[in-house]
C-alpha cells in the first residue's frame, strides 16, 4: 500500500528462501506500483522459485519452449531420468530413439539440445562467464546458440540466475497477465510491455514473477510459472 514502511510490506509476502534483494525490491514495488504489489493479496505469498544453474537449466528452458508447461513438465521428468542426459558429453551421446523416443523431444528441440552440448564443450558457450556479464551481454552471449533465443536467455537469467532487473517482454503469459490486471483492451505486444515494464526498473524480474504469480492464481493454474520443473 502506498506509505506503508518497506519492513513491514515485504518480509511475510515471500516464501522460499529469495536472495536479499528481493524484500527491497518488493518494498519498492509497493510504493511504485501500488496495484502490482496487490497482487499479494489476492494471490497470496509469492514463493520464491528457481531453476537449476547452467547446462540442466538451459535444457529444462529447451524443453519448455513454445508448449504448455504441463507438457513440457512431462519431457522434462523424462528426460532428465535418461543416463547422462544432464552432462553435455552425455546427451550428445544418445539417440533420437532416447530424446524424441524416450522422453518425447521433438526432432527440432532435440537438435537444439544437441547444439547446446556442442557449443558448451567446444567453447564458444561460456556459462563460467555469465556471472560477470552485464544483463544485456548475457543475454546476447546465450542467445548466439542455436535453440537458444532472447526469451529462453531471459527466462533462464531471470530464474536461474536470480538476476533482480530482467523481463521477458515476449512472454505471452505476462502480456496477459497485465491486460487482465489493468484492465486493458488488448495483450500489449512485446515492444509496448517492455516499455511499459520500465517503470519497474530496477526491479523488473520481481514485477514479471509478480505478473506471472497473478496470472497462475487468474486462470487457476498454481504452480505453473516457466520455471518449474514440473
Amino acid at each position: 500500500m502506498p506509505g506503508t514502511p518497506p519492513a513491514a510490506v515485504a518480509p511475510a509476502a515471500l516464501a522460499g528462501e529469495p536472495p536479499a534483494w528481493a524484500a527491497t525490491g518488493l518494498a519498492a514495488l509497493a510504493l511504485a506500483d501500488p496495484l502490482l504489489h496487490g497482487v499479494l493479496a489476492t494471490a497470496g505469498p509469492l514463493l520464491w522459485r528457481r531453476r537449476a544453474p547452467g547446462f540442466p537449466g538451459l535444457l529444462r528452458a529447451i524443453c519448455g519452449q513454445q508448449i504448455s508447461n504441463h507438457a513440457a513438465g512431462a519431457i522434462w521428468a523424462r528426460l532428465r531420468a535418461l543416463p547422462g542426459a544432464l552432462d553435455p558429453r552425455g546427451l550428445l551421446a544418445l539417440d533420437d530413439a532416447a530424446l524424441c523416443g524416450a522422453a518425447g523431444l521433438s526432432r527440432p528441440k532435440a537438435a537444439h539440445a544437441r547444439s547446446l552440448a556442442a557449443a558448451i564443450l567446444e567453447g564458444r558457450l561460456r556459462l563460467h562467464d555469465l556471472p560477470a556479464m552485464t544483463d544485456a551481454e548475457a543475454v546476447a552471449h546465450l542467445s548466439e546458440t542455436r535453440g537458444l533465443g532472447r526469451w529462453t536467455a531471459q527466462v533462464h537469467l531471470l530464474f536461474a540466475e536470480d538476476r533482480p532487473d530482467l523481463f521477458p517482454e515476449g512472454d505471452l503469459a505476462l502480456a496477459a497477465s497485465l491486460a487482465h490486471l489493468r484492465g486493458l483492451p488488448a495483450r500489449p505486444a512485446p515492444r509496448a510491455l517492455a516499455a511499459l515494464a520500465e517503470d519497474w526498473a530496477p526491479w523488473r524480474s520481481l514485477a514479471a514473477r509478480l505478473l506471472w504469480h497473478h496470472w497462475r492464481h487468474a486462470t487457476g493454474r498454481p504452480g505453473k510459472d516457466p520455471e518449474d520443473d514440473g
